[in-house]
């Protein structure tokens, strides 16, 4: 986005001169990347803001259109980006880099007074929603704060109002609920789910969503629910509403402009920390009114220390997707960190909007598959039959570092997703987002019970030890249990502002689980001892040999350059044969890639795209994963100067599954029995994912064997 000149809404236009406006042009700005993509390049026809999807078919395209330094919307498919323009200097960054889009709302400030007008006459017409609450209009902080009191008076034994180890920014208390029967007993053993929202400051759904799941839970239970009975005596709600209370309240509290300006501090998304690479003049004013408007802070779903550094997050202070100073540097996320490093998190969700998405690990492609991607993907796919979305590992949208869920799998190996939450808007009409979302209406993504069943499946699964690990033993009344474990773990390697590529930085976390002992047996939810990124990452062994090579038709003739032409090709499967990569080449008689050029798109047996060659490249060469059985197109673009002479060839070849990659080491629990805080005995504890693990008397010291 660019920045313009720096003011403040109420002290008026500050002006630079030469070369200091330049310099602070500079500054601002994220630096364009060249790319060769073809097609139509349409411009904003005006300073109106658009919402447009920018043609990004693969996963390379679309982090190009990340590193563009635009405004992201966070959805994206096998088709494309989609990205906020600000008019025609968007539009002109977009087509310089050889991208074409197609606009998807040609006029957002009158979709959002549209969205206004609707949840006003919503709330007009009916005195109590179907959602648990019943409630009808989007919450206030307050709101949001009378509402968890209000449900702490009205279900004393079955919740405990939380407050989270940090401050944000700006000295503000975050608050959450914890939610199970004898819910002030913390050290019980139970395992976690814990439920978050608005770690983005204008997706206001995902606090909506957090808080009713609460709501479900308690009303359930005191209605006798069998399934909310078993999971409140088995299981550990969290909710924390709003995670980025500062930016949230600078959102939610915004006169409406609905332009996406740089001051129109209701779509602002980041917390209000100012980054130590903040120029001077853009330091002054408060989080909703300052010289950098909406602009100032730092992503904090960005923040999070595993991965951080890489690919998917901006070095650019001003930047929507800026990362930070440093991994974990902001507050908030440090206090999500600490929350769940002192719990037996086994299940984490983080909800946003939009995409109608669920997200799970790993996040950038360069990470390897998780080594629980069969479970994951299996839970996953299980949520999205409920809530009618897209279940995928986030690295195939386009790579994003710094996420909550890659650094709490990765490090503590409780599962983590990401909710997108609807089809369109940050905080579009509240019947649409929040209501009929959550419970599943028709008009939602898949009428199939909404978020609510697929937080059911979670917590269900949470809850589950076939999906954690399990400690039990003996320990005498008024001793304490302890879990614990320190290590080290690094970041990506760290992309500096200059696009090099510097080493990675090292941090520690210690991650506690207790459990207090009333006398006799205990049983304690742990997450494994290992962490998955120790373990290694997912692969399988070939059950048959790949298929054999395709040498692919060339229709007759030679498209127009700009034309198009088609040629099929069928991919088998077991048992004749086990592809785990298709590798589709083509070449044809040029060294001059300017004058002639070719480029090739690959759709699937759905027809949706699953891989193109639009690059400068001779040959061009696609690599489909996992390829399913079934036809596959070749479109094949005269991009330039193909003719009879410099027509194309290509070759389908096919390669085996890769195998699993585990490393074969294991990480142990410390295990430590303590009365009146004096350590009484301790030991290693080795468990792995889905094992119980018997510790006998936990509180006798074991003699070692000579």
């Amino acid at each position: 986005m660019h920045l313009p000149r720096p003011r403040s809404r109420r002290s008026g236009r500050i002006v630079l001169g030469g070369a200091l406006a330049t310099t602070l042009a500079a500054t601002l700005v994220a630096p364009a990347l060249s790319t060769t993509a073809t097609g139509r390049s349409q411009a904003a026809p005006d300073d109106r803001v658009q919402v447009v999807m920018v043609d990004a078919p693969t996963v390379a395209k679309r982090n190009q259109v990340l590193a563009l330094g635009l405004d992201p919307t966070e959805h994206a498919n096998r088709k494309g980006i989609e990205v906020v323009l600000y008019g025609d200097k968007d539009a002109e960054t977009l087509r310089e880099a050889g991208f074409s889009w197609d606009v998807e709302v040609r006029d957002l400030r009158a979709q959002m007074q549209a969205q206004r007008e609707a949840d006003e006459a919503y709330a007009a017409s009916v005195d109590e929603s179907p959602l648990p609450s019943g409630r009808t209009s989007y919450r206030t902080y307050d709101e949001y704060l009378a509402d968890m009191e209000m449900l702490a008076d009205r279900y004393p034994r079955l919740t405990k109002p939380i407050t989270l180890e940090n401050e944000t920014v700006l000295g503000e208390e975050i608050h959450g609920l914890e939610i199970t029967k004898n819910a002030d007993d913390v050290k019980d053993g139970k395992p976690v789910f814990l439920l978050l929202g608005a770690h983005h400051a204008r997706e206001w759904p995902s606090s909506e969503h957090t808080l009713e799941f609460g709501f479900e839970m308690l009303e359930s239970y005191a209605a006798k629910d069998q399934r909310a009975i078993r999971l409140m005596e088995g299981l550990r709600l969290i909710i924390v509403p709003i995670v980025n209370v500062d930016g949230f309240q600078v959102s939610r509290n915004a006169d409406p402009m609905g332009d996406f300006s740089q001051f129109d501090y209701e779509m602002k998304r980041k917390n209000c920390s100012i980054s130590e690479n903040t120029p001077e003049q853009y330091r002054g004013g408060t989080c909703d009114d300052n010289p950098a408007g909406r602009l100032r802070g730092t992503d904090l779903n960005r923040n999070y220390p595993g991965f951080w550094g890489g690919g998917g997050a901006s070095t650019n202070w001003s930047n929507d997707t800026y990362r930070g100073d440093g991994p974990g540097s902001e507050p908030e996320s440090d206090a999500i960190r600490k929350l769940i490093s002192d719990r037996a998190v086994t299940m984490m969700i983080s909800n946003h909007t939009y995409s109608n998405l669920v997200l799970r690990p790993p996040a950038i492609a360069s990470t390897g598959k998780a080594p629980d991607e069969p479970a994951l993907k299996e839970l996953g796919d299980s949520m999205a039959a409920a809530n009618g979305y897209t279940s995928q590992a986030s690295y195939q949208l386009y790579d994003t570092s710094g996420s909550t869920e890659d650094w709490s799998y990765w490090i503590t190996g409780g599962y983590g997703y990401t909710f997108e939450i609807g089809p369109d808007g940050f905080h579009p009409a509240y019947e649409d987002a929040v209501v009929n979302e959550y419970i599943g209406q028709t008009e939602a993504a898949g009428g199939a019970g909404g978020n609510r069943v697929a937080y059911y499946r979670a917590a269900q699964t949470a809850m589950n030890p076939e999906h954690h690990s399990v400690i039990k033993g003996k320990a005498p009344k008024g001793h304490e249990i302890t879990v614990s474990k320190t290590h080290i773990s690094p970041t990506s390697p760290v992309i500096q502002p200059d696009g090099s590529t510097g080493a990675q930085i090292y941090y520690e976390d210690t991650l506690t689980n207790r459990y207090a002992s009333d006398g006799g047996r205990f049983t304690m939810d742990v997450n494994p001892s290992t962490r998955p990124l120790v373990v290694g990452r997912y692969g399988r062994d070939p059950e048959a040999p790949p298929q054999g090579d395709i040498a692919l038709t060339n229709p007759d003739g030679v498209p127009a350059v700009g034309g198009v032409e088609e040629t099929t090709f069928e991919v088998t499967g077991l048992p004749e044969a086990d592809n785990g990569f298709a590798t589709v080449s083509f070449e044809w008689p040029s060294d001059d890639a300017e004058a002639y050029d070719w480029d090739f798109f690959i759709e699937g047996p759905d027809g949706e795209t699953v891989g193109s060659g639009a690059t400068l490249a001779n040959p061009e060469v696609v690599t489909i994963p996992d390829p399913v059985p079934g036809t596959y197109t070749v479109v094949a673009n005269n991009y330039a100067g193909g003719d009879a002479e410099h027509d194309w060839t290509g070759e389908v070849t096919f390669q085996s599954p890769e195998p699993p990659q585990y490393s074969g080491i294991k990480e142990a629990w410390q295990l430590t029995c303590t009365r009146r805080n004096k350590i009484v005995s301790s030991r290693e504890v080795i468990v792995d994912r889905g094992e119980t693990v018997n510790v006998g008397n936990a509180c006798v010291t074991r003699k070692r064997r000579r």
